[in-house]
């Protein structure tokens, strides 16, 4: 699969400059973009093709989508940073995870969304509301990666 990296850096810095960071009307604290082809030899590419609000460290990344391949979602726990996750529901092509040790009295989330060529994991504090609010925020950049069938 050839990737069109120009448009996914592009997309991706409009994207985020709008949807993540710590301003009002910003639903997400942080973002990450994880190369993903399960296809081709994963050796050959850079586990994190983006990120914004958050230092990835590749090694953790690396934990993170073998604990995707092993498909045991609503059994197992992941990390993201110092952050233990433990997934409350699944969906096609995207999951949702509660943080199981929260420094923020709201609680602090995670939505998981798979395209083609890429994972992308959007980070939100809050609950419910801020849940939604983060799932929309992830399906605008999903969505416009899908289109190009990235």
């Amino acid at each position: 699969m050839t990737v069109d990296t120009n448009f996914v850096h592009k997309t991706w810095d409009k994207w985020a400059s709008t949807y993540v960071g710590s301003g009002d009307g910003q639903p997400l604290k942080a973002a990450l973009l994880l190369n993903h082809d399960p296809t081709g030899p994963s050796r050959l590419l850079s586990t994190v093709a983006k990120q914004e609000g958050i230092k990835a460290d590749p090694i953790q990344m690396r934990l993170f989508l073998d604990f995707l391949k092993c498909g045991k979602l609503q059994t197992e726990t992941f990390s993201i940073g110092p952050n233990q996750y433990l997934v409350t529901s699944t969906h096609e092509n995207w999951f949702c995870a509660r943080c199981m040790n929260a420094s923020n009295s709201a609680g602090e989330g995670g939505i998981v969304m798979q395209t083609a060529a890429f994972i992308l994991v959007a980070l939100y504090d809050g609950s419910i509301g801020a849940a939604s609010s983060a799932v929309m925020a992830a399906d605008q950049f999903a969505w416009q990666l899908n289109r190009r069938n990235l």
